[in-house]
C-alpha cells in the first residue's frame, strides 16, 4: 500500500463520519424543532442544529470534492 492510497482511505473514512455526523445532527435538529413541546428554547437549539448542519454539508461536499480533484491530479502526474 502506497501513501497516496493510504492517505486516500482515511480521507474516505473520515468523510464517511462526518457525513453520518451531519444526518445524525440534522435528524435531531428537526426532531427538536418539530417536537410538540411549548418549549421555544429546544425550538431554537433545534433550528440552531439544522442551520449548522446545513453548513457542515456545504462545507464537506467542497472538502471533498477538492480532496478528490487534489488525488485525481497527483494521479495524473506519477501515472498511477
Amino acid at each position: 500500500m502506497d501513501i497516496l492510497s493510504f492517505v486516500q482511505q482515511v480521507t474516505e473514512r473520515i468523510t464517511a463520519l462526518a457525513w453520518a455526523l451531519f444526518l445524525l445532527t440534522w435528524s435531531i435538529g428537526w426532531t427538536l424543532r418539530g417536537a410538540p413541546l411549548p418549549i421555544s428554547r429546544l425550538k431554537r437549539i433545534g433550528s440552531g442544529l439544522i442551520e449548522d448542519s446545513v453548513w457542515a454539508a456545504f462545507w464537506l461536499a467542497i472538502g471533498s470534492s477538492l480532496f478528490s480533484f487534489i488525488v485525481y491530479i497527483v494521479k495524473m502526474i506519477t501515472g498511477g
